[in-house]
């Protein structure tokens, strides 16, 4: 399918007539903006994903490969998710361009399998940015450097609604910063878009200078002459939206006798469950969206219940006599916040996309997680006070389109706020978090004077006011900012001796809105260590896992259980309250509670019989080629290989990658010799002896694998026994032996013709194809020692090792080696040769001349690199193993 122009393709796209006049200035730029300063629904994710489209696809014109959507809220992210995707299967490229969403879990598509393709990425800042951190939340630690190289590389970044970031903004644009200045293959450009957007809260320390003392970045605004004018957007910019405060009428008491007396307002704050949930019943119109939006996920349930308590039949008389009364007719009722599973998220979706609502209408109880992203057009808005910025977002999800003007007799919108106590107010308490007072009372001053929140209305009051008053009413202050020396720490993924890491949490949400996520099994976990194909399959799957503020889990673990994978011991261990960090994962026995379907997390409830939790023995979760411990070797269980065999698959899978990359700066030779050494360390006699000859009942070997001793791969997983040294790691086998050829007097064809930076980039490689041996080579707290006194040993290869000649395919044979040397794991240099950890330096932080700007690879480029090996790792196992399990008549 060809388009003549990005309005053509946005109306195959969308089914609407045309595009707003700024989504098509976005998609025909000559260079994309770096700011979208765009309202609420004028179709902000139509404008990034279809112009990124249009721009790689059709207008020749330079466009990362990937695109990476960024939200601050994971509610509904599937939502997002969804458009995309239906825009893509009404162009016609479903299959050409893929969707995902990072969420944590296990996914069925494993999208950094495809480093080659276009793709869309979808997911919030904490997936998202502890990706590009090197601590990816929610995935197994092994696969971190994959995610870190590919979203740093050859990706365009787009930050939706910045105002909600908080601190993850200031990260966004430090990682803008330290991509220019460190490095990247491809373009990685990032986009920042949002309703109320300040130029300076992107002059981070290292971006400043793009913002200060003039703006550097190119801003695309809506103009009130073109945008504004357009069909869509003039019913939404003259939409008119009447605001006060929330209050209830009440008949002042009044003595016997005595004339009336007329009725009072009665004002009330946010503490009030029961008088808000009346307010709430009093002001819904029945037929109608009633959205009211609560700062905090306690007292979004606890306003839920009450609503619902008074929607719901009162017994007849006390006691024994109590009767049942009638059913009260009352509207839909629904709560939304951040801590449902996904499993319940999707049934969200046919309610909240629905076109018809209910004879009596519908009341959706929702936390700030409403502010973005999500397509809703209440006729009633009751509000919690908030800073103006959220305030902004939610009067957005109000009279959206202009559908209710309110003149010639139809329905008018109609918006309350209600105040949340300050010290400014007299309160001894305050409930402003997660907010601040300041914040508050900002947005209190300003709404005692307001009484109309519409498009063009909140326009014409931001022009009005000064500098100062910006400054006051639109804050931002980010506690924490990484600095560059901060993020080249996060190349290295070694934990410390405890299996801890650095927390990076701080660098992604404000302190008192970090996570951990939760799902639950009908048992405790099995105990022990686990066989790796056994541990994939119990892991959680995406729909499982429901996020928990990181306070609130701590506070659940002093009366309940839970466990967490410790991928060092390979098994499933006791959560301790003292070590939960963000981004871990719980397993939580539905013994022990702590969810309910309708409220979501819910630390005091029991588990409900009728609650759904996979079986992971009926229920498959997505196949994964992650290994989920140190000490396992699960791309080893495949359909039978030869190390010949499957390094020439291997290179065939690099070579079929770099065709389509078409990236001429990738240094190919470098890593194509990686590829042919990555592998040898399987003929050490550790990793054949972990493969039987013949196990009982699970069939023999091969016939021609018979008696070999140069087996890559070997299925089914029975065949597999433990390692003699535990944590036995074959890719330092293979890294060791070839540092210790170069040492001799004849080094190894191909490795002559290298300079240094490339000979230390291929040991790497070969070290790194399976993201446990990096920066450091060390020895484990539990490893078995050599029977010889003081000699060097890491990761189950010890000094002295024998390493036999292997044939390596392509011509080339690695030679036997009597003594593998493991003083590289030494600081220092021995025998004037660097040590492992001062190579791995050099490739990240030495420029190739000194007049350079950036490292010759740097921390990025590297991480892309060492991608692009395991990715050719992973499919060439992947492929040979669904060739050995087709029939034979079947292959080709």
């Amino acid at each position: 399918m060809s388009f003549a122009n990005f309005t053509e393709l946005f109306q195959q796209a969308t089914g609407n007539p045309n595009p707003f006049p700024y989504q098509a200035r976005f998609a025909e730029a000559e260079n994309l903006p770096e700011l979208v300063h765009a309202p609420t629904g004028a179709g902000k994710t139509a404008t990034a994903v279809l112009g990124w489209l249009w721009r790689r696809f059709f207008a020749n014109k330079p466009t990362p490969r990937r695109l990476v959507y960024c939200l601050p809220m994971r509610v509904l992210v599937e939502q997002t998710r969804d458009e995309a995707r239906k825009w893509l299967k009404n162009l016609g490229f479903e299959e050409k361009v893929k969707v995902h969403v990072l969420m944590g879990g296990e996914d069925a598509e494993e999208w950094d399998l495809d480093p080659e393709k276009p793709t869309v990425l979808i997911g919030t800042q904490d997936m998202l940015l502890s990706r590009a951190l090197n601590r990816g939340y929610g995935m197994g630690r092994f696969r971190w450097p994959m995610h870190y190289g590919l979203l740093n590389n050859d990706a365009l970044w787009v930050l939706d609604e910045i105002q909600l970031m908080g601190t993850g903004l200031a990260t966004s644009t430090q990682l803008q910063a330290f991509r220019e200045a460190l490095g990247v293959y491809g373009t990685v450009k990032t986009i920042w878009m949002s309703a109320t957007l300040l130029p300076r809260w992107l002059a981070s320390v290292d971006y400043r200078n793009r913002i200060e003392p003039e703006l550097r970045l190119t801003t695309l605004q809506l103009d009130q002459n073109t945008d504004y004018r357009a069909d869509g957007l003039r019913e939404r910019w003259e939409a008119k939206k009447p605001i006060q405060r929330a209050a209830l009428l009440r008949a002042a008491e009044q003595e016997e006798k005595a004339e009336p007396v007329a009725s009072t307002e009665v004002v009330f704050t946010a503490d009030e469950s029961a008088k808000v949930a009346e307010f709430v019943k009093a002001k819904h119109c029945p037929g109608s969206l009633t959205l009211v939006i609560v700062n905090t996920v306690d007292r979004c349930r606890a306003l839920f219940e009450a609503i619902r308590t008074l929607y719901s039949p009162k017994p007849r008389g006390r006691g024994k006599n109590a009767t049942p009364s009638a059913p009260v007719p009352a509207p839909d009722l629904k709560l939304i916040h951040s801590r449902f599973r996904p499993k319940e998220r999707e049934e969200w979706r046919s309610w909240l996309t629905a076109k018809e609502l209910p004879a009596l209408g519908r009341i959706i109880v929702s936390t700030q997680v409403v502010e973005a992203g999500v397509d809703l057009s209440a006729r009633t808005l009751i509000t919690e006070l908030a800073p103006w910025p959220s305030l902004v977002q939610r009067f957005g999800r109000c009279n959206r389109r202009g559908e209710f003007p309110g003149e010639n007799g139809t329905d008018p919108a109609q918006l309350f706020w209600i105040d949340v106590p300050t010290p400014a107010t007299g309160a001894k308490k305050s409930l402003a978090p997660p907010y601040t007072d300041e914040e508050l009372d900002q947005s209190r001053t300003r709404l005692a004077t307001t009484r109309d929140v519409g498009l063009k209305s909140l326009t014409e009051f931001f022009d009005r006011l000064n500098g100062d008053e910006r400054n006051a009413l639109f804050p931002f202050d980010p506690p924490h900012v990484i600095r560059r020396k901060d993020f080249i720490d996060l190349f290295d993924t070694t934990p410390d001796l405890a299996g801890n890491d650095i927390d990076v949490s701080r660098f992604i949400r404000d302190g008192d809105e970090i996570d951990v996520q939760a799902f639950w099994r009908a048992a405790t976990p099995p105990r022990g260590e686990l066989r790796a194909a056994q541990a994939s399959r119990i892991m959680p799957a995406r729909e499982e896992l429901c996020t928990v503020k990181i306070g609130d889990f701590r506070q659940f673990l002093e009366d309940h259980t839970a466990h967490r994978w410790d991928s060092l011991a390979s098994e499933w261990i006791g959560a301790d309250a003292s070590a939960v960090y963000p981004g871990q994962v719980y397993w939580i026995a539905t013994a022990e509670g702590g969810y309910d379907t309708q409220l979501g997390w819910n630390p005091s409830a029991d588990w409900s019989a009728d609650l759904w939790i996979r079986d992971p023995a009926t229920e498959s979760a997505s196949e994964t080629t992650e290994e989920p411990g140190y000490d396992t070797e699960f791309l080893s269980v495949y359909g039978w290989q030869s190390i010949t065999e499957h390094t020439r698959d291997v290179l065939e899978a690099l070579t079929t990658i770099l065709k389509e990359l078409n990236l001429n700066e990738v240094p190919r030779e470098a890593l194509a010799l990686a590829i042919r050494w990555h592998d040898w360390g399987k003929a050490h006699s550790v990793f054949q002896d972990a493969i039987r000859d013949e196990p009982d009942g699970v069939g023999k070997r091969p016939k021609q694998h018979t008696g070999k001793r140069d087996i890559a791969k070997a299925a089914p997983e029975e065949v597999w026994q433990r390692y003699k040294r535990k944590h036995f790691r074959h890719e330092l086998a293979s890294a060791l032996g070839v540092l210790t050829l170069l040492k001799s007097e004849h080094p190894p064809d191909g490795w002559k013709a290298l300079d240094a930076h490339l000979t230390n980039l291929a040991l790497y490689l070969i070290a790194a194809h399976h993201g446990k041996v990096r920066l450091s080579i060390r020895s484990m707290p539990d490893e078995r020692t050599p029977d010889t006194p003081g000699a060097l040993f890491a990761r189950g290869v010890w000094e002295g090792d024998k390493l036999p000649a292997v044939d390596l395919g392509g011509g080339v044979s690695a030679p036997a080696v009597a003594a593998l040397d493991l003083s590289p794991m030494l600081l220092g240099q021995v025998d004037s040769q660097p040590s492992w950890a001062e190579r791995v330096l050099r490739l990240r932080d030495d420029k190739a001349k000194p007049e350079d700007t950036a490292p010759r690879f740097g921390p990025l480029k590297l991480a892309y690199l060492e991608s692009l090996i395991r990715v050719a790792d992973m499919r060439a196992s992947k492929a040979a193993d669904e060739k050995a399990k087709k029939p034979k008549g079947a292959q080709s």
